[in-house]
């Protein structure tokens, strides 16, 4: 689909596009959607939480910002106002597009009336696209409330886009009548590093000798940061032992830090950093440990750079590196894929798996040539936005009944 297409299909429209909580590759993804759908004519609206507003700058690229409090936890009374309040911002819409399973599903409420069990919704404003970003990893109560909100979305969303193979089946599965594949690519890099910064970044960190492995992320249960210093604790045992390097903030900082310190890891937490590409074009390995991830934007930043890399094989990232999704295990970043892949929270598999990229050369030269070469099929941004104009334009002009 062409940008002249996409223009031709959504000039005009009213579109508004819900969010929750973000921190991170949630609110990027919406704020490039939200500016690629003005300069294709269209009318839109975002409606989350004034700190998206205040990080991302919606109306910036050409948005009206809502603020509207839609927290990342369940909170049955600020939600039952946010649905009130989305209820009036949304009426006026073409077309809603919520992005997450909390957005999602109360998006869904504020735009259908509800009848009693067995759950059915009849339509009762704009359809509403819902993209689940995340899977559901929590356990417990958590997880019995995220999972009435899938269903939810499953019977009420008139679209549901899923980052991963994964979602996209579990929607299938709850009964959801259309699913198809999102696209969330990361940002272009404003430019290719070279040689240079390779070796002057090396030279901060210490690392002209050593190997250097370096971790994107934010610091939470779900990038598997534990499983990391497991396996860090068998690489300080190499000689020279290699640096970890692991970039990004959140709520495991401290407790990260002290753990570091106390068993005394070969592990430096970075902190933010507005240099990634350079830091993995200096990594001799990239280390992607999550518990779970859709289309990390991060990994499609390992491929760009053409660096070796080790993940876990979870969600979307064995598609993404062109492995087997079906296949359980550990793989051997074979001939044609750009990672080696193994099982979450295994840190011994982990530790294994790093180790040979490190002591096999020919190994890390085929992984980093096979990540480039994966990079050149990598979604863009347009192409994200180009599908969303198609979405958009197939249910305005068909408002279905659910």
């Amino acid at each position: 689909m062409t940008d002249e297409m996409g223009a031709e299909k959504v000039d005009g429209m009213r579109v508004a596009l819900v969010l929750a909580t973000s921190a991170g590759g949630v609110g990027r993804h919406v704020r490039y959607v939200a500016a690629g759908l003005v300069e294709r004519g269209a009318r839109v609206a975002v409606c989350g939480p004034a700190s998206t507003e205040e990080q991302f700058g919606f109306a910036r690229v050409g948005a009206r910002f809502a603020a509207v409090d839609i927290a990342d936890r369940p909170r049955p009374v600020n939600d039952a106002r946010a649905v009130a309040r989305l209820r009036t911002l949304l009426r006026g819409a073409d077309v809603v597009h919520a992005h997450g399973l909390r957005a999602g599903g109360l998006a869904v409420a504020a735009c259908a009336r509800v009848a009693p069990a067995p759950l059915r919704f009849a339509q009762g404003g704009p359809p509403v696209v819902v993209t689940l970003h995340n899977a559901v990893t929590a356990g417990g109560k958590t997880a019995a409330v995220y999972g009435a909100l899938e269903r939810v979305v499953a019977k009420g969303a008139a679209m549901v886009l899923g980052v991963s193979p994964d979602l996209v089946e579990r929607m299938r599965a709850l009964g959801a009548r259309r699913v198809e594949h999102a696209l969330v690519p990361a940002p272009a890099p404003r430019r290719r590093p070279g040689p240079q910064t390779r070796t002057e970044l090396r030279a901060e960190l210490g690392v002209e000798e050593r190997p250097l492995i370096v971790t994107v992320g934010r610091l939470a249960e779900q990038k598997g940061l534990g499983t990391l210093l497991d396996a860090a604790a068998g690489w300080a045992r190499r000689t020279p032992p290699p640096l970890v390097a692991i970039v990004g903030a959140g709520p495991l900082e401290d407790e990260l830090r002290a753990r570091i310190e106390a068993e005394d890891l070969p592990v430096r937490l970075l902190g933010r950093r507005s240099d990634v590409p350079e830091l993995l074009v200096a990594a001799d390995v990239a280390v992607v440990p999550s518990v779970w991830e859709g289309q990390p934007l991060v990994v499609q930043e390992i491929l760009r750079a053409g660096r070796p890399l080790v993940a876990t094989r979870v969600g979307g990232i064995p598609v993404m590196v062109g492995a087997s999704a079906g296949r359980q295990g550990a793989s051997s970043g074979g001939q044609g894929e750009a990672a080696v892949l193994v099982p979450p929270q295994d840190a011994a598999a982990l530790e294994r798996a790093v180790a040979r990229v490190l002591d096999d050369p020919a190994l890390a030269v085929r992984l980093g040539a096979a990540a480039a070469q994966r990079a050149t099929s990598l979604p863009t941004e347009d192409d994200a936005v180009d599908q969303l104009a198609g979405v958009y334009t197939r249910l305005a002009q068909s408002r279905h009944t659910f």
